[in-house]
């Protein structure tokens, strides 16, 4: 998949009107749509194409839990055309999205489901909006993000990857920790996958790790304090604490500004999103929710550590090496 055009002005034409509809007006499903239903899924593609020859695959994974059921829709109404934008100005030319939904296996009738790779404005936009919202979850502080973990590790195929070299994009949002593992019964019962044995959640992130860059995005400081240390336990600095979950398409296409160099550092990056009409509070959030990843990779800005002559650190001769 991945075929068709991107239009600025068809997606915003698209979200337009939809300020005023409530949720069960835009996100019409009552249950998860069978082309969402990932049983007997064997692969979702990315993949080049003439229109399309340097695709680079993108996955957004939504808890679409009780909690968490707001970010679909603050995407569906206004974000979705700025996050496109964002990224193709900054030279991400040949962007394709699949969007997941996450609820909990335990718990939910629609615990995961799955749209398809798509380049263009309206094709993005129905996967979106044929999301299942279930609002449902589970009561004991987690939910089955490692199951999309999972889908995206085994079941998907891009020829950023498969070509070039080059990672995807995984994002998913969420304020609970993850399992420890994944059942091997659920996860026959959910894809029909034969596994054998449950399959501990470290190693689905190792697995997800080798085809894509996977962020999970915390929507804000509150929500911050309950899942933080699971996430970083198992993501180190991808684990993003935004301000507000209204930050969700520009940090996310802050981090993949960052992650291919397109921007040198947050101050460029911050450039960038004044000259698009950001406000400067709302470029304030997302630099100081990016600042810590950015840092990691030498893209926060700073100056690096510089040594003078007599400092303990500076070398005598090779015999301080030995």
């Amino acid at each position: 998949m991945g075929f068709g055009h991107y239009s600025h002005e068809a997606h915003v034409a698209l979200t337009r009107d939809r300020v005023a509809i409530p949720k069960e007006g835009l996100f019409k499903q009552r249950e998860c749509h069978p082309l969402m239903n990932p049983y007997g899924v064997r692969l979702r593609e990315s993949r080049d194409s003439a229109a399309h020859p340097r695709s680079l695959g993108i996955v957004f994974a939504l808890d679409v839990t009780g909690s968490m059921g707001d970010i679909p829709v603050m995407l569906a109404k206004t974000q979705l055309p700025a996050f496109m934008t964002s990224i193709m100005d900054l030279g991400v030319t040949d962007p394709q999205v699949l969007f997941m939904a996450v609820g909990d296996v335990y718990n939910d009738a629609a615990p995961l489901q799955v749209g398809q790779f798509e380049s263009g404005a309206h094709e993005i936009d129905r996967w979106l909006t044929l999301s299942y919202l279930e609002g449902g979850g589970g009561g004991s502080n987690e939910e089955s993000y490692e199951t999309a973990m999972y889908f995206g590790a085994r079941h998907t195929q891009l020829d950023c990857w498969t070509k070039r070299k080059k990672r995807g994009y995984f994002f998913m949002t969420g304020d609970e920790h993850p399992y420890s593992h994944i059942s091997s019964s659920k996860l026959k019962a959910l894809l029909g996958d034969e596994v054998g044995a449950d399959v501990p959640t470290a190693a689905v992130v190792r697995a997800l790790s080798e085809t894509y860059e996977p962020f999970f995005l915390i929507p804000d400081l509150v929500r911050r304090k309950r899942c933080e240390r699971a996430w970083r336990d198992l993501l180190g600095d991808h684990v993003v604490c935004m301000e507000s979950a209204e930050d969700t398409c520009l940090v996310a296409a802050g981090l993949i500004a960052l992650g291919e160099s397109v921007v040198a550092d947050v101050g460029a990056l911050a450039d960038k999103l004044a000259k698009d009409g950001v406000s400067h509070a709302r470029i304030g959030s997302v630099v100081r929710a990016l600042t810590p990843f950015a840092a990691s990779r030498g893209k926060d800005g700073a100056p690096p550590p510089t040594f003078i002559a007599g400092d303990a650190f500076e070398a005598k001769d090779s015999s301080y090496y030995r």
